[in-house]
């Protein structure tokens, strides 16, 4: 049996309206108009999560190491997370298709999934052990990278989403 999550042990995680717009719409555009986010995204996780730490070094280059560290654990948590709880049903086919053994889902999905990581993200951080200092610092980071994304949107994300069936009508074509 799985344990119960404390709400009050969560750790809070404010998603910016314009984001939580976007991920409305992304829902809506998969689950709902058969869309897919096309892949392989430009840009990717990784060149997102390097743009912000190039960013925060140059805003405040003593930040450096810890910010470096949450964005590379951030991109393992989305690595690990992809597969297993971002994915809607209707994108495992393309994932099946999109990375093979060897290649990171960073390298290939972009901004639409990231953010998807941060409405899982209180509930894997509830089950790390991390202290509470920590987890404020954390937190911050968290918010001041969801604000970057906010005020870099129109470069992060998609303004259209892709027919799934053009997807899956060309990988059928390989077979014949």
């Amino acid at each position: 049996s799985k344990t119960a999550l404390d709400p009050d042990k969560l750790v809070t995680i404010q998603i910016p309206p314009t984001l939580k717009k976007q991920l409305l719409d992304d829902c809506e555009f998969i689950n709902h108009l058969g869309k897919l986010v096309k892949l392989p995204r430009s840009p990717n996780v990784k060149d997102i999560l390097k743009n912000y730490f190039d960013y925060r070094l140059k805003k405040c280059g003593s930040m450096a190491d810890s910010v470096e560290e949450i964005m590379k654990g951030l991109c393992r948590y989305f690595d690990k997370a992809l597969p297993v709880m971002l994915l809607y049903k209707t994108e495992r086919q393309q994932y099946q298709e999109a990375c093979p053994a060897n290649v990171f889902p960073s390298a290939i999905y972009g901004a639409e999934h990231l953010l998807r990581l941060f409405v899982k993200l209180p509930e894997l951080l509830f089950h790390a052990s991390i202290e509470e200092e920590t987890l404020t610092e954390l937190r911050a980071q968290l918010l001041d990278f969801l604000r970057f994304l906010q005020k870099n949107h129109s470069t992060f994300f998609l303004s259209t989403y892709h027919v799934a069936e053009d997807i899956e009508i060309s990988s059928d074509k390989k077979g014949d």
